[in-house]
């Protein structure tokens, strides 16, 4: 009881002592007392459904990530296959989104000489998905290789149209990653939002949709809670990080994510938000955690 009385005080003094220089930073984000409790014991809002990307984390083993990301208040680990769903379930976490059947992120659905291994790889990972319980798969435009935008949408369309009737079946979600081809992903097709909404309304099937990586976006388009307003009806899913560099969200980077977090929510986004940073800070672990306070709005 000391010890918890003694850390009240402590809490209290410095959320005073903040609020009266007028210091900005982690604290300005925390309304009460209370709010920093609960965000200290991974009890959380509730606004958000939380994530982690996997290979973020990587020095971590899977199930030292899953206890860790528990402990946050975490619900789902983003990114991970069939062989990680065991350890996910046994700690009561989601699999936010679903990969392995794809090929990688430059050989996809724009391309019809893909088309017949994708079929078959997503044709098989679907009812894996649907069985244990899960939503989202993720797939990938591919690399244009001088295709024009006009022949990457006819391509997707003609090889997706071919999976949707299994997907809606067994009501799992294909979400086509959008990725910045000016730092990271060099000539990737599904570049914009635009581009994505496009093909998305072209299918005309709500087990086709986007996952919205803000990082990104930022990169390639910005303008990034307007379009999040304009076209949030197209996305099932979001991923964060810090630009530049893509490590920490906090307040080294250009993005706001606090308000960013706020225009999501106010679509009544249901999905998940995973945390897609590479940290940079030793204690990688603090930096999730800080991440996700910054996002429990």
């Amino acid at each position: 009881m000391s010890s918890n009385l003694s850390r009240r005080s402590i809490i209290k003094e410095i959320l005073a002592g903040t609020a009266a220089l007028g210091i900005p930073g982690s604290f300005s984000a925390y309304a009460s007392e209370n709010d920093f409790l609960k965000k200290e014991s991974g009890i959380l809002k509730g606004n958000i459904n939380h994530s982690v990307a996997r290979w973020c984390f990587s020095d971590f083993d899977i199930e030292t990530l899953c206890i860790e990301a528990q402990k946050m208040g975490i619900k789902g680990i983003d990114l991970v296959g069939p062989k990680d769903w065991p350890m996910l379930k046994k700690y009561g976490l989601e699999s936010a989104m679903c990969n392995g059947a794809e090929i990688n992120l430059a050989d996809g659905f724009n391309d019809p000489k893909f088309h017949e291994t994708l079929i078959h790889h997503y044709s098989k990972m679907i009812p894996l998905v649907a069985e244990e319980g899960y939503n989202n798969l993720i797939c990938f435009s591919g690399n244009r290789r001088n295709k024009t935008d006009e022949e990457g949408l006819e391509n997707c369309v003609i090889g997706l149209q071919k999976l949707l009737p299994l997907a809606e079946k067994y009501n799992v979600t294909l979400v086509m990653e959008l990725l910045n081809s000016k730092i990271d992903h060099q000539d990737y097709q599904c570049n914009k939002t635009s581009w994505g909404v496009e093909l998305a309304k072209r299918l005309n099937s709500e087990k086709f949709k986007l996952l919205y990586d803000i990082y990104h976006m930022q990169i390639d388009e910005g303008d990034i809670i307007r379009t999040i307003n304009k076209n949030h009806q197209y996305i099932a899913h979001y991923h964060t990080a810090g630009v530049p560099g893509r490590n920490e969200i906090d307040e080294n980077q250009e993005l706001n994510y606090i308000p960013i977090m706020k225009a999501i929510a106010e679509t009544g986004f249901k999905g998940f938000v995973p945390q897609e940073f590479i940290p940079k800070n030793s204690d990688k672990l603090a930096s999730l955690r800080k991440a996700i306070q910054i996002c429990d709005i």
